[in-house]
């Protein structure tokens, strides 16, 4: 389902050195994976024998138990497509390894040992086992059989999945064998271990796996052993764990005596086209692999995962205070270093009472006062034009008074009726040459008051509006610095929310952050803005959305679709959804040369428009293919 895999961290109820028993209970995991359309599920290290067997490993009787229960564990799960990875000890060469086995409808696909043997504290490993990480392009027998065996082992579907597997220590050691797993193309990465409890290691064992996913652009599932282990000198919690991409996506709560199960959705298809946007990615040194090839998986019939309706926004508020900070620091110090550099003093600004100009202006202000410089440098330009209401000038002139800033107001009426004139425009036909001369006139008064001050013109203008090309070429298109291109809508309005925080200001952002969105070209009736932006080119949430996922990894327009689907649930149908995506699309591929000589401006979030950073395209690309994928 659009390169969605369902996977799973399964930990057993242990008991220690009876694999008849923790057979039983990992046949039960299995099939409850099984049921739920689980593609692949991963069991603790050393499953069968329970990891705390410790030298009873090297007795005879406990590997042959081991080897039958696993042969019972076969038969019992012929019928099941879901791929499990359950942890063996492996006599082979006269020596034992700490292994993997990864088993799907009967059959034993591949054997992986673990790399790196803890030897200290309460770890002696070495004890019993040797370590695996130089064999490769071997295999050993086992049940009778010849089965692949080896750390270049990577199993791979017919999709989009291609998973390897590490134990334990594996993960801790300073080069993770999952580094050249995923080099090689594995996307999803499991481990199977028996990592005990400590104070505070949860957190630690938690974020570790969570970064490794980040790291590795993959999905990452982990299985620690539960409480079923001995505890003669330590206590195993159980702690389960699924992340992908940086995020941890489930787990489960530690010290459960009874054996539990969690499941997740990683996107492997999002991760596959996501490493071909980092070419730090391709750079990794490639070793020789095998691939395994694996059966039908099951099929997800119904995604479990929220889907982000704002990804440009932090999902949790406590990290609010931190992301705008971040956020105003980066706009501030941007024009810091383009003001310093020319030696400029004095900062332009057209400000509407609309969202745009208000982040921008509350930034410029923030500049100013980090580096001790005079607000009243800060030329703030109201242009009233046919189309402005008394409410957006009101809020535009007491925002100005309130941070102290120099106002300045020049209406355009006249000078847009004398271009009108001046072009042979009849002025009571309210075309688009009707509103994008107003627009020009306005950029026009900037450009010409910078000069006038020696000051720099800050453009206004917001990366949605940048991707909708909602914008007047050489109009509000054009500033010399522009503050706000590399935040979305969306993002501008928590942006603006953190900036309620200063009370003298709190209610003039409110009636803002009310007001509706309008370029206010158009004449109003009785003070009421009649220009609705959002009725004219659709949500800007919804567009935002749409630009997050085509952006970031290639998204197909039918992926997009389906995920805002379940994003926006019953808020907008999938024909609303459908209708807006085509328009952003269009308007997408038409609007390029707007884009292809758009202003300097700082990157804020993960996407950039910017032809000189992030996005390079031609301006006559052809959007009919994406078009007709959405049909």
């Amino acid at each position: 389902m659009f390169g969605y895999y369902r996977v799973a961290a399964a930990v057993n109820k242990t008991v220690v050195a009876n694999p008849n028993k923790n057979a039983e209970e990992i046949i039960k995991l299995i099939k409850e994976a099984h049921l739920k359309e689980v593609s692949v599920v991963v069991f603790p290290e050393l499953t069968l024998t329970g990891y705390t067997a410790s030298d009873l490993l090297l007795n005879q009787t406990l590997i042959a138990s081991q080897d039958e229960s696993l042969r019972y564990i076969l038969k019992n799960i012929e019928e099941v497509n879901t791929i499990a990875i359950v942890g063996i000890a492996v006599l082979e060469a006269d020596r034992l390894y700490n292994c993997a086995v990864v088993l799907q409808s009967g059959k034993m696909l591949g054997i992986v040992p673990k790399s790196y043997l803890p030897n200290k504290k309460e770890f002696y490993e070495k004890r019993q086992f040797v370590s695996g990480r130089d064999i490769v392009r071997t295999s050993t027998e086992l049940l009778g059989e010849e089965v692949p065996f080896g750390v270049d082992l990577l199993f791979r579907d017919k999709k989009d999945m291609t998973f390897g597997v590490e134990i334990c220590e594996d993960l801790w050691a300073v080069t993770p064998p999952s580094n050249h797993m995923v080099s090689n193309g594995a996307n999803l990465l499991f481990n199977l271990s028996a990592s005990n409890e400590l104070i505070g290691k949860s957190e630690y064992r938690e974020e570790l796996v969570r970064t490794q996913s980040g790291r590795c652009m993959a999905a990452y599932v982990y299985s620690s052993a539960g409480v079923g282990e001995s505890t003669t000198d330590t206590v195993f919690g159980g702690h389960a764990i699924i992340s992908e991409y940086g995020s941890t996506l489930a787990q489960n709560e530690r010290f459960s005596l009874e054996s539990n199960l969690i499941t997740a959705d990683v996107d492997l298809e999002r991760l596959r086209w996501l490493r071909l946007n980092e070419s730090s990615y391709g750079d990794g040194r490639r070793k020789k692999t095998r691939i395994i090839k694996v059966g039908n998986l099951p099929s997800i019939s119904k995604l479990e995962r929220d889907i982000n309706p704002m990804p440009f926004v932090p999902s949790r508020y406590t990290e609010k205070k931190h992301r705008c900070d971040e956020i105003v620091h980066i706009q501030a110090h941007g024009l810091i270093k383009r003001m310093s550099h020319a030696h400029i003093q004095k900062a332009v600004i057209g400000i509407s009472g609309g969202l745009d100009s208000t982040l921008a202006l509350l930034s410029i202000h923030r500049a100013f006062e980090m580096m001790g410089w005079d607000v009243t440098n800060i030329i703030a330009v109201t242009m009233p034009g046919f189309g402005t209401t008394s409410r957006t000038k009101s809020n535009a002139v007491k925002l100005c008074e309130a941070l102290g800033v120099t106002l300045k107001t020049v209406d355009i009426t006249d000078i847009s009726l004398k271009e009108f004139e001046a072009i042979e425009h009849d002025k009571d036909e309210h075309s688009v040459t009707y509103e994008n001369v107003q627009a020009r006139a306005r950029t026009s008064i900037l450009m010409n008051m910078s000069n006038k001050e020696c000051g720099l013109v800050i453009g206004t203008g917001d990366l949605s509006e940048i991707a909708l090309g909602w914008n007047t070429y050489n109009g509000d298109h054009m500033s010399m610095y522009a503050l706000n291109s590399g935040i979305p809508k969306t993002l501008i309005k928590y942006v603006i929310e953190y900036y309620k925080s200063n009370d003298s200001i709190a209610d003039i952002l409110d009636d803002i952050l009310d007001t509706p969105i309008s370029p206010e070209l158009l004449p109003h009736k009785d003070d009421e803005i009649i220009q609705e932006t959002e009725s004219i080119v659709g949500p800007y949430e919804l567009h935002d959305f749409f630009l997050y996922h085509f952006i970031k990894y290639g998204a197909k327009p039918n992926k997009i679709r389906f995920l805002a689907g379940i994003a926006f649930d019953t808020k907008y149908d999938e024909e609303t959804i459908t209708k807006w995506l085509r328009l952003f699309l269009r308007r997408f591929f038409t609007q390029q040369f707007k884009r292809s000589c758009m202003p300097d401006g700082p990157k804020v979030g993960t996407i950039s428009l910017s032809p000189r950073a992030d996005w390079k395209m031609a301006s006559d690309a052809d959007v009919e293919v994406w078009l007709e994928e959405l049909e």
